[in-house]
């Protein structure tokens, strides 16, 4: 089964979710709901983390938070296993309580902080449990409507992104937040690349840049071929162009042929492009063309010692214009 990565370092922040094992509940009563958000308070004053917001539902929790000391695994380690000892023993139970593993996002904290806030605050509505966000109680938004000092949230990393006083801040956010319980919103979750980032192009190749190619080479790691990818398509070709000092005419129509070889070859190893993404950029080159085209290159390089060795001074070229 494929496992996603985790990108840890100082100050990065996540928006975390861990659902039941098979979707079952994993809060059965208020009480429940209450220990929870006592190991997160403890986990909160034991690892330094910031939290900017959450919502616990019945199968699934999810959690705005930060790491200022880039512990996120010893952060959540620390809370799930708490809470699953706690629940197993309270209901007499046995077996995993959550299924599989957290799912962790890094988040562009400038682009990203405050429309996540507002949809994982609207998730009690969205599932038609209250009507209006204030309304369910196991979430931080009561915190942020009430203007009360709160041991888990910390309101005024949101708030002072709004307005410079709180106030203001708070009513603009709650305005914010329930402007989409009557208007479709956009799912910020459309935003996440490679199943790990969730942020503008700059922001996902400063976060690549931080991964360790020893691990996207495991055949297991989710979506690990656009994770391996730092430019796309209109990148490569450019720069391939650049490299090469023909135009990218040349390259997209063919007129040298050893040339879009080359392109097609680079794209396929450097971004996270389809066989038909790239045909497409190649003045319509079928799927199965551009795979004839990629093997038929490999092919040329094993046999041929000099090409082998051009293409891996090019290759060097190409990874130091990246990003």
């Amino acid at each position: 089964m494929a496992r996603p990565l985790r990108l840890e370092y100082e100050g990065a922040m996540y928006h975390i979710t861990a659902r039941g094992n098979e979707r079952k509940k994993i809060f059965f009563m208020p009480d429940d709901y209450e220990k929870f958000k006592d190991y997160l308070k403890a986990a909160k004053q034991k690892y330094g983390i910031i939290i900017h917001s959450y919502v616990l539902m019945s199968n699934h929790y999810h959690l705005i938070l930060e790491t200022p000391d880039g512990n996120l695994s010893k952060v959540m380690h620390n809370i799930n296993s708490s809470y699953s000892t706690y629940l197993n023993i309270r209901r007499k139970r046995s077996g995993h309580l959550f299924q599989g593993r957290y799912k962790a996002i890094l988040v562009d904290k400038d682009n990203y902080l405050i429309e996540l806030s507002r949809y994982i605050h609207l998730n009690p509505v969205r599932a038609g449990i209250v009507k209006q966000p204030e309304d369910y109680e196991y979430s931080s938004y009561r915190v942020f409507a009430a203007g009360k000092e709160d041991e888990i949230v910390d309101q005024n990393t949101i708030l002072n992104m709004i307005a410079d006083q709180m106030e203001t801040g708070r009513n603009q956010y709650c305005k914010y937040v329930n402007s989409g319980i009557s208007e479709e919103i956009k799912n910020p979750f459309e935003a996440v690349y490679g199943g790990l980032v969730m942020g503008g192009e700059i922001f996902i190749k400063e976060a690549l840049r931080q991964l360790k190619d020893c691990n996207l080479e495991k055949d297991d790691i989710s979506y690990r071929k656009e994770l391996k990818s730092t430019c796309n398509i209109e990148e490569i070709i450019e720069r391939t162009a650049k490299l090469l000092k023909v135009s990218i005419e040349d390259i997209k129509e063919s007129k040298i042929p050893q040339y879009r070889k080359i392109a097609i070859y680079f794209a396929k190893k450097n971004t996270g492009a389809t066989n038909k993404e790239i045909g497409s950029y190649f003045k319509g080159l079928s799927y199965s063309g551009v795979a004839k085209t990629n093997e038929r290159f490999i092919k040329e390089m094993d046999g041929n010692k000099e090409i082998k060795a051009w293409i891996t001074e090019l290759e060097q070229n190409l990874s130091n214009v990246k990003g």
